[in-house]
């Protein structure tokens, strides 16, 4: 679908936001949308701040992509549009979403870097350099977790980003950890001198498959050694977030200003409000919909991020059917009915305003309720004398898969006797069982039979 406009400037009834920068502060006490490939589109990312996302932030683009692409603005919709090849467009904004968008760029080059963030850095708040994704189409040239084994020159391109970059745009950086602890603060210590405002650090590392759990126990000594600096950087957790209170938990343990939301929020856009929507085919998929139609969201995105909404088993799925063969919005239109999308954009353009006078739900700056504990203690207990577990895996935890994977592995293994046999043993990759807590102290070990049976 081609863009409605090739108009180079914005239109005259959307309002320009202040230029006011991003502080670490800005970074602290809030649930973050994550970067997500696909996932992380302008309308989900609209819906996220509306439903209280402090942050959010956009797919990774490469920079050599960026340094070529044509800005169109819509002239209807205000949509921004950073087109490649054949016209289409590879990245998506819009300016209500300016004050609280950062924008992630995979890069191997200092120069390449900055040309890139000074081609988008007028529709957005801050730039982030990508130190952290796994996959070959990141790593292949240099970029992305690629640079955790390259810190000169993951260094060199934040130290030019911060440099050449208006002091009003915030320059970040996320990254991985490192099998050794040590090294992991090695690096941190390099990055933090660069002079960023915030560092994501994602607990898992390069080698981790996404549905081992985060190792979020080690983020806590990160977090005090950065604070230890006396410099003013920003922390966030990036890991098996699930939700709102999810947060409050991850926080209490990790001691992190802030905690992101991947996978969950591709399931859901709502998870970062105490009260998120569920049952989505009623009360979420038709007005995403209505959003996308409005914003002229590429089909195929838009098709690909409803895929990936969690479905109730209870639901009618004759919407989804209906979405998965569509070729296009109009093949919609008897079960949207009207596409006008403006009330959907008002009432979000609304709520985002309103941050102005009444900020977003944010994390509590006050110690939360739960207590970070040792990894000795591993549970604290209540004014009952109940034990209550602060590493447990929240209810509906899927794992953080790839866009298009679903996994059920739970957060941690309930004990020894339930860890899994090794795929290479098994000819199987089971997920691990979920732990459930016994009145009789433990699950009881599984029957010899059911190990047997992976060498027979």
């Amino acid at each position: 679908m081609s863009r409605r406009s090739l108009s180079s400037s914005p239109p005259r009834d959307i309002k320009r936001p202040r230029l006011i920068p991003l502080t670490p502060d800005d970074y602290r006490n809030g649930v973050m949308l994550a970067p997500m490939v696909r996932s992380g589109a302008l309308p989900t990312r609209l819906f996220a701040l509306k439903h209280g996302a402090k942050l959010v932030w956009g797919p990774e683009m490469v920079d050599k992509a960026m340094v070529l692409a044509e800005r169109v603005v819509d002239p209807i919709s205000g949509t921004i549009s950073y087109n490649g090849k054949q016209e289409r467009a590879m990245f998506t904004c819009h300016p209500i979403e300016k004050p609280y968008l950062i924008f992630q760029v995979g890069s191997a080059d200092p120069d390449l870097a900055v040309q890139a963030a000074r081609v988008v850095m007028d529709d957005v708040s801050g730039i982030e350099l990508n130190c952290g994704c796994p996959k070959p189409f990141s790593t292949h040239a240099g970029m992305g977790a690629a640079l955790l084994t390259n810190p000169d020159l993951l260094c060199s391109i934040l130290t030019a980003l911060r440099r050449e970059l208006p002091p009003h745009i915030s320059v970040s950086a996320k990254i991985r950890l490192l099998p050794k602890q040590e090294d992991t603060l090695s690096l941190v210590e390099r990055i933090v001198n660069t002079g960023i405002n915030c560092l994501t650090i994602h607990c898992r590392t390069r080698n981790m498959r996404p549905r081992e759990r985060a190792l979020i126990h080690r983020l806590k000594e990160v977090v005090d050694f950065v604070k230890g600096f006396g410099g003013d950087v920003a922390v966030i957790e990036n890991g098996d977030c699930v939700g709102f209170e999810d947060a409050r938990r991850i926080r209490s343990i990790t001691g992190a200003d802030s905690v992101m939301i991947a996978t969950a929020a591709e399931a859901n856009p709502t998870v970062f409000s105490p009260t998120p929507l569920t049952n989505l085919e009623e009360t979420f998929i038709l007005p995403y919909l209505r959003l996308c139609k409005y914003l002229d969201n590429h089909w195929a995105s838009t098709k690909f991020c409803v895929s990936q909404f969690k479905a109730r088993k209870s639901a009618n799925k004759a919407l989804r059917e209906a979405v998965i063969k569509a070729k296009g919005y109009t093949d919609l239109d008897a079960l949207v009915g009207t596409w006008t999308g403006d009330e959907e954009f008002t009432a979000i353009k609304a709520s985002i305003e309103a941050r102005a006078t009444a900020p977003p739900i944010l994390l509590p700056l006050s110690e939360d309720t739960l207590q970070p504990q040792s990894q000795s203690q591993g549970s604290a207990t209540s004014s009952g004398g109940d034990e209550i577990s602060t590493t447990i895996t929240p209810s509906g935890w899927r794992g953080n898969p790839d866009p298009t994977v679903v996994n059920d592995a739970p957060f941690l293994p309930a004990n020894e006797h339930r860890i899994h046999i090794p795929a290479g043993v098994s000819k199987q990759d089971p997920g691990t069982p979920t732990p459930h807590r016994l009145s009789g102290g433990g699950p009881p070990p599984l029957p010899l039979c059911r190990y047997l049976r992976f060498f027979l």
